[in-house]
């Protein structure tokens, strides 16, 4: 196996890891209570107060908008580096750009889990990120 096959496996591989989490997070904004305060009154008071930003909107509303759009994020890196590494590998692995940006999501996500969420999700992206490092490492050789 060539080392540019073996740098997008991993790469698909890691993207992969990445599009499952952003899947499984978009159906737990939607479906279910796995994302919900365990305190029901937090609840109704998150649906009844707006942001200092604007009245627009309530702290519910923002809370489940701002879930969907990470899971958003998550799926398009997932699906765009998916597509890439299998579909078009030699503009992926050439392009200096694209390799760093993905270096740069993976560790931004892998710090925000880190700071920020559980270990599920942060056993994930790790996982991902070495993966990416892995490709990284592989076409150096």
């Amino acid at each position: 196996m060539s080392n540019q096959l073996l740098a997008s496996l991993l790469i698909a591989a890691s993207a992969a890891i990445i599009l499952l989490l952003g899947i499984v997070h978009l159906a737990y904004t939607f479906f279910g209570t796995r994302l919900h305060p365990r305190d029901a009154n937090l609840i109704v008071q998150m649906q009844a107060v707006t942001l200092t930003l604007t009245r627009q909107t309530t702290i519910w509303r923002a809370w489940i908008g701002f879930n969907a759009s990470h899971s958003f994020g998550a799926i398009s890196f997932g699906l765009i580096y998916g597509f890439l590494a299998l579909a078009h590998a030699d503009l992926l692995l050439r392009s200096p750009f694209l390799l760093v940006l993905g270096m740069l999501l993976l560790t931004g996500y892998m710090t925000l889990a880190w700071c920020y969420w559980f270990s599920i999700p942060f056993r994930g992206i790790v996982l991902s990120t070495l993966l990416y490092i892995a490709a990284l490492i592989t076409l150096c050789f």
